[in-house]
């Protein structure tokens, strides 16, 4: 099983241009859209958050669900569900505010235990940012590390949400050596500063950086670069595609045996490619119908 830990929340999603477009509600949150996409690949999935009781968090709940994803150990609260209020450019991307004060998944408590049959887990996102929950997803993620599971991060920034940026670029430094896979934008990637030796030095044991439409490169152990261009697409936009790339990731990497240090240093460039062009066909997907809809299996033919 993989589990997606992080928020679940409420994108308001502008239906036109200008401040006073209409809005739409729409499943989100980056860890929660990680969850929907690793259950439709058809990957063994169990979210652990903390969602509100009210009709929002019931709807979060819902969607999980209907993507079979075991929401059995998800935390719950009367404190609201946060909202995410999205802005779009001409491209289609995204940028967003947030509604966070005294929401629900902002008081997750580290769980007594993982599922025993655990393989992977997935953070990052306004989880690792927003207190008291960001410390108590750090000690899980330490606590996972340590027990010899496997660890994905992506820290998705939201500038907007961190009050410190110094203080949080040194928090994400003392997150590598607990990290095994670290997945990151271009753009998150020049916004925290390094390189992917000085990450892979820390911790990692690879380093995925995704560049939009000219696609994604993986960052060996080795020295190695692996690129792999975009797939071509109609862009309607972005929301959600990074997250299917991690979602993509595990359920490939999960599919060959390969989720641990020792498995990834085998892919070779063959495994690598075949990785990599996946996610990029599902990232593309995504990116192709509006808000945050990533591909089932059927729509993307084998690994």
């Amino acid at each position: 099983m993989i589990v997606v830990a992080g928020e679940a929340l409420i994108d308001l999603v502008p239906q036109g241009t200008g401040a006073l477009a209409a809005l739409k509600p729409a499943l989100g949150g980056g860890p929660f859209n990680t969850a929907v996409a690793l259950g439709r690949l058809g990957s063994p999935t169990a979210f652990c958050s903390r969602v509100s009781y009210d009709a929002f968090g019931e709807a979060l709940l819902g969607g999980l669900r209907q993507a079979d994803v075991d929401v059995l150990d998800v935390q719950r609260g009367q404190e609201p569900t946060t909202l995410a209020v999205a802005t779009l450019d001409a491209h289609g991307s995204a940028t967003y505010s947030f509604y966070v004060d005294g929401t629900a998944d902002r008081l997750f408590a580290v769980p007594s235990a993982l599922p025993a049959e655990t393989e992977a887990v997935s953070f990052g996102t306004c989880s690792l940012v927003l207190e008291p929950g960001a410390s108590a997803y750090e000690e899980l993620m330490r606590t996972a590390f340590a027990e010899g599971v496997f660890t994905l991060l992506d820290p998705n920034i939201r500038a907007g949400l961190i009050p410190d940026a110094d203080a949080y670029r040194a928090r994400f430094k003392s997150w590598l050596p607990y990290v095994s896979l670290l997945k990151l934008s271009e753009e998150d990637a020049l916004w925290l500063g390094g390189t992917p030796r000085e990450w892979l030095d820390a911790g990692p044991s690879a380093v995925v950086i995704t560049q939009g439409g000219d696609g994604l490169s993986a960052f060996t152990q080795d020295g190695t670069v692996y690129p792999v261009p975009g797939e071509k697409v109609d862009v309607v936009d972005t929301i959600g595609a990074g997250d299917t790339v991690n979602a993509a990731l595990l359920h490939s990497l999960s599919a060959r045996n390969a989720l641990s240090a020792e498995g990834m240093a085998v892919l070779g460039r063959d495994g690598w490619t075949q990785l990599l062009r996946f996610a990029a066909r599902a990232a593309a997907i995504t990116c192709s119908r509006a808000g945050a809809e990533p591909p089932y299996a059927s729509e993307l033919g084998g690994l």
